[in-house]
């Protein structure tokens, strides 16, 4: 069986590093890194009354991860802008309830810059905000920014298929 259905000759599967995460409509600038989408439901044990010889393994809740984000520190104020909704230095009262939470899109592009899948990611909100790095004048590190995102679920966007390889 191929691997790619339009371009059955291609081997290699795609790479990692051709990415970008669409917030309010935006690519986030000098996004670097983020963490793959999982998710997990539990397993719930049933035994049925008169058969005391096995059990049955039932699907129970499902738990999908944070996604953790970091980009290096630009003037994209796009991170702090989204973790001051739900926690600002005003305190809780001024967090706004109404647009904490955010719908986001994570695009994988192939190495001709075609994005071959989309992700859409449901209900996120900002659970944890590094806005600056530990500081060290003897470094030599590019300066980065960290979000964690709790979600509410993710889908394939399966309106994005394999492209024609030019």
């Amino acid at each position: 069986m191929a691997k790619f259905t339009v371009n059955p000759t291609r081997f290699d599967p795609y790479r990692n590093y051709n990415f970008r995460v669409k917030i309010d409509n935006q690519y986030v600038a000098g996004l670097s890194k983020c963490s793959g989408l999982k998710r997990t439901t539990e397993v719930t044990a049933w035994r049925e009354a008169g058969d005391p010889s096995s059990s049955r393994q039932l699907p129970g809740k499902t738990k999908f991860e944070a996604i953790t984000m970091e980009a290096g520190l630009t003037h994209d104020p796009t991170f702090e802008n989204w973790a001051n909704l739900v926690h600002n230095f005003q305190g809780d009262a001024a967090m706004s309830l109404k647009n904490f939470r955010k719908d986001i899109l994570l695009d994988v592009f192939n190495e001709a810059g075609q994005k071959v899948f989309s992700y859409k990611v449901f209900r996120c909100w900002v659970s944890e905000y590094q806005a600056l790095p530990d500081l060290d004048a003897a470094g030599n590190a590019v300066a980065i920014t960290h979000i964690k995102i709790e979600n509410e679920g993710w889908e394939r966007d399966t309106s994005v298929t394999e492209p024609t390889e030019t």
